[in-house]
């Protein structure tokens, strides 16, 4: 699967990946650039689940959203 470019993004979409990616980072103690790397590359969770569900997922609170995307992650084979 190819990824998106995050330019191909609206401004509020890659400002919602940042944050989404660097707020797991943060409860799971590792680098922002490896849950990048899990989101993009070894999974397709950034252009199958955060874009493309960012209209609701961004109206929730950042503790379920994490949570939620462990869970993704969990789901996938692809957790820490």
């Amino acid at each position: 699967m190819e990824n998106a470019s995050l330019k191909d993004y609206t401004k509020e979409e890659t400002e919602f990946a940042i944050f989404c990616i660097e707020n797991v980072a943060l409860y799971l103690k590792v680098d922002a650039s490896v849950v990048y790397h899990i989101f993009a590359q070894k999974s397709d969770i950034l252009d199958s689940y955060i874009i493309p569900c960012y209209d609701v997922l961004h109206t929730q609170g950042k503790e379920y959203i994490v949570n939620d995307l462990i869970d993704l992650m969990q789901e996938k084979g692809v957790a820490l």
